[in-house]
């Protein structure tokens, strides 16, 4: 049976795995949040215990929170008898990020599209847009039958 990790070890893995979401495009603070809230036992934290956990200021925890507070990656919950918002990290964060993505994907497809016809199909940009936009929907009807997937074999 492994020991509990120290708060070191903690600390040291929440800034791996936040470095690995930010290299993918997570903006770094919001990577930190859900790193930390990914290795709380409840799933649950407050803005004050995120802060000090990161050592970060509460002004960056309450960013970082709104913004995904808005994407909808945690929600805001009261506890009973607390006086402090708790933030709870969704079950599904990773592939509702790869939703997302999914969703930007789409549009991408749809904005090459529209740069095909705007500089025509025959034109070096409009071969270029073209097979962007190919692309661009192959991987998003991929990674769309990938989510369905998952989703029939892990349920909420």
């Amino acid at each position: 049976m492994p020991t509990e990790p120290t708060p070191e070890e903690i600390s040291q893995f929440v800034e791996r795995f936040a470095g690995a979401l930010a290299n993918s495009g997570v903006p770094t603070m919001s990577a930190r949040v859900i790193g930390r809230m990914l290795v709380s036992p409840t799933g649950t934290m407050t803005s004050a215990e995120l802060a000090e956990s990161l050592r970060i200021s509460q002004p960056a925890v309450s960013g970082a929170v709104r913004q995904l507070l808005q994407v909808s990656f945690i929600s805001r919950e009261r506890i009973p008898g607390s006086r402090k918002d708790h933030y709870r990290i969704r079950d599904d964060v990773f592939s509702a990020i790869l939703e997302r993505r999914n969703s930007a994907l789409a549009e991408w497809e749809s904005t090459s599209r529209s740069g095909v016809d705007l500089f025509g199909a025959d034109t070096p940009v409009g071969r270029r847009l073209s097979e962007a936009a190919d692309f661009f929907a192959f991987i998003h009807q991929d990674l769309e039958e990938l989510i369905k997937g998952w989703r029939a074999t892990h349920p909420r």
